[in-house]
């Protein structure tokens, strides 16, 4: 998941882009009647108005689950999956100055200063950009960010100023300052999985048009066509965009486990592992070619149907490699050591940190193994450093644990209950027993009870 904060002045531009949530406020525009007397103009999206309400804060940060419950309360997560999720936008209106104000603390336009002077750069940190003749330009100066021009480019030139990934400086980021206003229209390539910038004589009319003001928000999903422009007289807008689930579709699934599926017929089906024809690389795919692969897949098919664990090559390693650490570490905090109790034979031992670990199945990652025999591996987000997250930093590196696939069951049990006594894992000797859960421990994957 991706974050960007965008200030902007009164401009307009086309955009498809990617799965996005908009934490806005948002009040649908009134329609004007046609002569008729009958009402015409854009179908509203589904609506929600919350009334205000006092007391603690309406954010739970608790977990993954019960931020996103909070997000986008009073619907239910379970109606959002069902109703809205890659099928249709969802706007919800919040009535609520205690949530506005809220929102508005967490990030604002003054909070750009303090940030330049701590060391932000053009193009990896801030784009500054404007709306030309319907495309999209450039501003950028070369070098380090500082903030009485990125003022003087903001008020004389009315640019927007693209903030990337500020969740890097703030534990999470829900905020608007002033208004936007939004169109949106039906997507050309529903589910896109590219961004696009579309030409306004292919998108219609819109289907959904609105304001968003302080404390709403609004979901749609990713393929959808958007412009968006800060109604004149105000002096800026602020707003966060989400995205999500660019690279989650059961087409990025089969690419992942298409591979380690390959890899485990190919050790029992000769076909699979005798060479291609000599020269078929020089030349055009040949009909005996095609007809091959068919088979093959047709095999692969009928092989699958029995498969029970799925060898995922990269997805859940990705997963963990880009995830933000734990919200409740603390700001930039990282675990680099154990606490607690050593864990011992007489041990009862449970998991943490539960939605920041994957368990996954592959073939042995070791270049001077050249069996290349199947390894359980655990992969973690722990030790994940939140100021360079999502900013494409070649020194990104994976943290977990290796271990042979006769681990499997006993890693099994720890994932599946709540506390497990050390003895009783399915390992053979009372030493893997040990070694299993000190090597747990030592990376902070489990705890004492």
């Amino acid at each position: 998941m991706w974050g960007g904060a965008q200030l902007t002045g009164a401009q307009a531009r086309v955009f498809a882009f990617p799965h996005c949530l908009f934490l806005k406020t948002t009040m649908p525009k009134k329609v004007k009647p046609a002569g008729d007397g009958k009402e015409e103009g854009p179908v509203p999206c589904k609506q929600v108005k919350v009334e205000a309400a006092g007391g603690p804060s309406p954010l739970n940060l608790d977990s993954p689950s019960g931020l996103f419950e909070s997000l986008i309360s009073p619907i239910k997560t379970e109606t959002f999956f069902k109703e809205f999720w890659e099928q249709k936008p969802l706007l919800i209106q919040r009535d609520d100055p205690m949530l506005a104000t809220y929102y508005q603390s967490l990030f604002r336009l003054s909070d750009l200063k303090s940030l330049c002077s701590r060391g932000m750069y053009y193009g990896r940190d801030v784009n500054v950009c404007r709306c030309v003749n319907g495309k999209k330009k450039v501003l950028n100066k070369d070098g380090k960010v500082h903030f009485l021009q990125l003022r003087k480019d903001f008020d004389q030139k009315r640019a927007t100023i693209q903030f990337h990934q500020p969740q890097r400086f703030k534990v999470f980021i829900l905020q608007l300052e002033g208004e936007k206003h939004w169109r949106l229209y039906h997507p050309t390539v529903p589910l896109a999985r590219e961004y696009s910038l579309e030409a306004e004589d292919r998108i219609g009319r819109p289907a959904h048009e609105f304001t968003l003001k302080p404390g709403d928000l609004l979901y749609f999903p990713r393929g959808t066509i958007h412009q968006a422009d800060t109604p004149s007289g105000l002096a800026h807008s602020t707003h966060v965009t989400i995205s999500t689930y660019q690279s989650s579709s059961w087409g990025d699934f089969l690419l992942d486990t298409i591979s380690g599926l390959v890899f485990d017929t190919a050790k029992a089906d000769v076909e699979l592992r005798a060479g291609i024809p000599r020269q078929l690389l020089l030349v055009e795919t040949t009909a005996v070619a095609t007809r091959k692969l068919s088979g093959f897949l047709r095999m692969l098919a009928d092989r699958l149907e029995g498969t029970k664990e799925l060898l995922s090559a990269d997805m859940k390693k990705d997963f963990a490699m880009n995830r933000l650490p734990p919200y409740y570490l603390g700001d930039g905090a990282e675990l680099s050591t154990p606490g607690g109790q050593l864990p011992g034979l007489e041990s009862t031992v449970r998991l943490q940190f539960r939605d920041h670990v994957v368990l996954t199945v592959g073939p042995d990652q070791d270049p001077s193994d050249e069996t290349r025999e199947k390894m359980v591996y655990i992969y973690h987000s722990l030790k994940n450093r939140r100021e360079t997250h999502m900013m494409g930093n070649e020194e990104t590196e994976s943290h977990g644990l290796r271990f042979p696939l006769s681990h499997i069951d006993a890693l099994k049990q720890i994932w599946n209950s709540s506390a497990i006594s050390v003895k009783d894992l399915k390992l053979t000797t009372d030493e893997e027993k040990q070694s299993l859960v000190l090597s747990l421990w030592t990376e902070c994957l489990i705890q004492v009870v």
